[in-house]
């Protein structure tokens, strides 16, 4: 997920982005960034006043690039319950592809409990995530309740199966294919439930 860094803030969160998908949190050092981006070791501490600061700022990049997946999946073609699941799985992925800043979104917040932005990201993400629910709520997909309520419960149920794939438990428990055969059930649920 690179933006295609143009300025050299945004190369210390591009290299910082790098770091933690190669060692995670623990290789993330100002020192390790700037010898990334051939600054001075000073350097990165002209643009963030720590690591924690960087952290939130890869953080809030990833948020902002959620949040503009989720958007490209609501205008996309799927319907119903392909756009719910078609929703999941760009987290699924981004699980996958990214797992260190999976779990700094959202294993373990208290790095990224900095950086300018940050709230407004996540407000924003969990939105774009949210609108997919009213629309799956509208088509049927989904039963009527609470959207923001709903939309929480969907996305904590994806981390549980996340967590439960990466551990192996998922697939030799329950016989699914993946995690979106998983969260296939729990829509299928959840709407079965309100037709009774």
């Amino acid at each position: 997920m690179s933006t295609g860094a143009s300025t050299t803030a945004d190369r210390i969160v591009d290299a910082a982005a790098r770091l933690l998908d190669e060692g995670g949190q623990a290789a993330v050092t100002l020192r390790a960034v700037a010898t990334a981006t051939d600054l001075s070791h000073n350097a990165p501490y002209k643009h963030f006043g720590g690591r924690d600061d960087l952290l939130g700022a890869v953080a809030t990049r990833d948020l902002i690039q959620l949040a503009e997946q989720w958007r490209a999946v609501r205008g996309g073609s799927a319907v119903g319950r392909d756009r719910i699941l078609d929703a999941v799985d760009v987290i699924v992925e981004f699980a996958r592809d990214h797992p260190a800043r999976y779990r700094l979104l959202f294993g373990a917040p208290d790095p990224v409990t900095q950086g300018e932005g940050l709230d407004a990201a996540a407000e924003t993400a969990l939105q774009a995530f949210v609108d997919i629910v009213v629309d799956g709520q509208r088509e049927g997909s989904l039963p009527a309740s609470p959207s923001d309520n709903l939309g929480i419960m969907l996305f904590a149920t994806v981390h549980g199966l996340i967590g439960a794939d990466a551990g192996g438990r998922l697939r030799s428990r329950t016989g699914w294919a993946d995690i979106r055969a998983g969260m296939d059930f729990v829509i299928g649920l959840l709407r079965d439930r309100e037709s009774s």
